[in-house]
């Protein structure tokens, strides 16, 4: 098999290339300005359902410039609950749909329980769904917020409100 120079220079550089450090491109400042990709920590606050009396409700999201996000909150351990995962598109200038989904647990009925290897079962789920209006310099955003809860049947469950919140965009 006769192979050429510049065929084997182009499968080098080609291997090469994928070899490197495997980073993304850093985001500039000017596509920030109307896109929600990348770290964000938010203040959320219900006017009524099962989070009104938390006052300090704070989510941490992570929007993947493909359309997908993971949120998390302060929260996520009490009870313990995985992380929600969603969906996030554009509507307009600076405006934005998210809507994500998470695991509701129950606690066990007692420490028996837990010694016989059983734990946090589930009870449902929830599904947030976001209306963002994003500033201007695209470092921060205002949003209102509506959460909905279901049984573990997939039934609408009692706890669910409207609430609003304002994010702040993370970097160094």
């Amino acid at each position: 098999m006769k192979t050429s120079i510049g065929g084997m220079a182009t499968v080098l550089v080609a291997m090469l290339s994928a070899c490197g450090d495997g980073r993304s491109p850093a985001t500039d400042a000017s596509s920030e300005r109307d896109s929600l990709a990348g770290a964000w920590r938010s203040q959320i606050r219900f006017a009524g359902g099962a989070f009104v009396e938390m006052q300090d409700l704070e989510f941490m999201y992570v929007f993947n410039a493909g359309g997908t996000m993971t949120e998390s909150s302060n929260y996520d351990g009490a009870p313990p609950v995985p992380p929600a995962y969603g969906i996030w598109k554009k509507t307009g200038s600076h405006r934005f749909e998210i809507q994500y989904a998470f695991y509701v647990t129950k606690a066990p009925a007692n420490f028996a329980e837990i010694a016989k290897g059983g734990g946090w079962s589930p009870a449902g789920s929830g599904v947030f769904k976001e209306k963002v209006t994003l500033s201007d310099d695209g470092k921060s955003y205002r949003s209102t917020i509506n959460y909905v809860a279901f049984d573990q049947s997939g039934k609408p469950a009692e706890g669910g409100g409207d609430g609003t919140a304002v994010g702040a965009r993370m970097g160094f």
